[in-house]
């Protein structure tokens, strides 16, 4: 989680929301990291969740699935980044901070531990969460 959350910083600096995500294989060793790049990009599936599940595949070599791995991400994911983990097989999915406005989890919706779904990965939650909150809150009042 610290690796996610000085990704996030780095996101920040570039006037991102301060996101920030790694995957980890099933050793525990780091595969890729990103954070936000949506305004970087122009492209509004630049989540965190979605850059670092990208570049880890690339690093695997082994197309779109992600088995085995575990998605740490400092704040509680979306309804879109909750369907690209479900589709992309992780095995565990740790957030930090809750996301009581979009967060498709916990918060709002229950997706990684639908019953319906095919596959579920096990969900770990509130990892330094009072760090990633002081950060997003840090970011935000730095704006107004």
């Amino acid at each position: 989680m610290r690796l996610a959350l000085r990704t996030a910083d780095a996101a920040a600096e570039h006037g991102e929301v301060p996101v920030g995500a790694v995957v980890l294989d099933a050793a525990g060793q780091v595969l890729a990291a990103g954070g936000n790049e949506r305004e970087l990009t122009s492209d509004v599936a630049a989540h965190a969740e979605i850059v670092a599940m990208r570049r880890a595949s690339e690093v695997l070599g082994e197309g779109w699935r992600l088995p085995g791995c575990t998605l740490v991400v400092t704040l509680e994911p979306c309804v879109m980044c909750a369907g690209a983990i479900v589709a992309a097989r992780l095995e565990r999915v740790v957030f930090g901070a809750f996301d009581p406005k979009a967060g498709a989890v916990a918060s709002l919706w229950d997706l990684l531990r639908d019953p319906r779904l095919l596959h579920r990965p096990a969900v770990v939650s509130g990892i330094l969460a009072d760090q990633v909150e002081a950060q997003l809150q840090a970011f935000f009042a730095g704006r107004r």
